[in-house]
This record gives structure tokens, C-alpha cells and sequence, in this order.
């Protein structure tokens, strides 16, 4: 019989891998109409702290969409700002880091390697399965009948059909030229939680205790780069 970890592990990885099949075939179905946008999924990049992986990249003239997916059941509680988002089934509560956080290394990692203005791409995360949200969401956080009227709503164009070809074949040929595995990666995240790099500049991060207020005593990775850089990260 399987440990009960390992098969929590396994089911959360399922229903991810699912929820990112589902909406995988919604963009590929809304990207061959008209002028025929390219899709791309589970794109995994090298970046400064190790790689990344991000779900779903759509690129048409009005923009490059950056997608998380979260396949969830129950209540959602979070805010664009809050560290933590809250997952609620019944009276447990479960603790999750928030996704538009997570994917503003996506977004950036694309920005990196396109040389795009940042303009030009836009931080989408998509909830699918039985979610309901139980606070206020901006307004680039969906379940999934709201993803494509999302996309839809940005009706300036930015960018011209050369341009989304070249940005195609820079991304195609970073995913060719990535040969990452998904345990490579799972290892880079674990390697990145004892030394991380700064999401922003890149500079190592170092150990701080804080000194006042509520958190006095407490650990937390801070850039190295402070004053200059002032990202600072929990400690896990």
C-alpha cells in the first residue's frame, strides 16, 4: 500500500496535470481561429535561480498572456498583495502561495528572454474544478468560462504579425535547446529554497532576522543587493 503523502502527492499532481489539459485545449481551440496566435504549454525555461516552469504562453497582436492554472475545489480567500491565499473544504483550511505572485517569475522569465516591453505581457492565473471565489478578485484572476473573454477584452493591438513570429520561434527554439526534466526541476526548486537568488535582479539572497515590529526575531531571505534591491522572501 502506498504512503498517504505519496498519494496526496500524486492526486495533487494529477488534478494539476488536468487542469492544465483542460485549458491547453481552450487556448489551442481560440488560438486556430482568425489569425491563428500561438500556443504554448508546460514550457519549462532556465533561469538565474535554477528554471522555471510555466504553464500556458498565448501570443497575439494584443499581447503576450502568461497563464497559471490552479485546479481547486471550495472557497478561495486572497488578495493581489497577500503572500498566502486560503483554500477552505468544509472547516480544513489550506495554506497556498499566491499565484499571481508565482507567476510574476513567469512573466518575467518571458520578458527576459523576448527582450518584450513589459507592456506587452499580461499575468493571467486561471482557476479550474469546483472553486468558488469567497473574496474580491482582481481582475486578472478567472475560473475558466472567464479566460478567453479576458483575453478578448484586450483590444489594442501592440504587436504586429513579424513580431509575434519572431517571438514564436525564440520561444520554440528555447524550449528545443531546455532539455529539463520535470525531477531536474523539482530539484532546482528544493536547491533554491536553501540559496535563493532575487527574483528581480538575480543577486544571491542572504539569511536576515528582523529586528522590530510584529515578525522582531524572525528569519527571512533579503536581497543583497539592499538597499538597491529591497526584495526580501520567507524563510521556508
Amino acid at each position: 500500500m502506498w504512503p498517504a503523502v505519496f498519494l496526496l502527492a500524486k492526486t495533487s499532481n494529477y488534478k494539476g496535470s488536468a487542469g492544465e489539459r483542460m485549458i491547453a485545449r481552450k487556448l489551442n481551440i481560440f488560438g486556430q481561429h482568425g489569425q491563428k496566435y500561438p500556443t504554448f504549454h508546460d514550457v519549462t525555461l532556465i533561469t538565474p535561480d535554477g528554471t522555471t516552469q510555466i504553464d500556458h504562453i498565448l501570443i497575439s497582436p494584443y499581447g503576450i498572456f502568461v497563464i497559471e492554472t490552479k485546479n481547486l475545489r471550495g472557497w478561495i480567500f486572497g488578495g493581489e498583495k497577500q503572500r498566502q491565499w486560503t483554500q477552505t473544504i468544509y472547516k480544513n483550511k489550506y495554506k497556498f502561495y499566491n499565484p499571481i505572485l508565482q507567476n510574476y517569475k513567469h512573466v518575467k522569465a518571458i520578458e527576459k528572454l523576448l527582450g518584450a516591453n513589459s507592456s506587452t505581457i499580461f499575468n493571467i492565473v486561471v482557476f479550474v474544478g469546483s472553486c468558488q471565489f469567497k473574496t474580491e478578485m482582481p481582475k486578472n484572476v478567472v475560473t475558466k468560462s472567464g479566460l478567453i473573454p479576458l483575453i478578448k477584452s484586450q483590444r489594442h493591438e501592440v504587436l504586429n504579425s513579424d513580431t509575434i513570429h519572431n517571438y514564436s520561434v525564440i520561444i520554440e527554439n528555447a524550449i528545443s535547446s531546455t532539455v529539463v526534466s520535470k525531477d531536474m526541476h523539482i530539484a532546482n526548486i528544493e536547491r533554491n529554497k536553501n540559496k535563493p537568488l532575487c527574483p528581480k535582479c538575480g543577486n544571491a539572497m542572504v539569511l536576515r532576522t528582523a529586528r522590530k515590529g510584529a515578525n522582531a526575531g524572525t528569519t527571512f531571505w533579503g536581497c543583497s543587493g539592499f538597499p538597491t534591491c529591497k526584495v526580501t522572501k520567507k524563510k521556508s
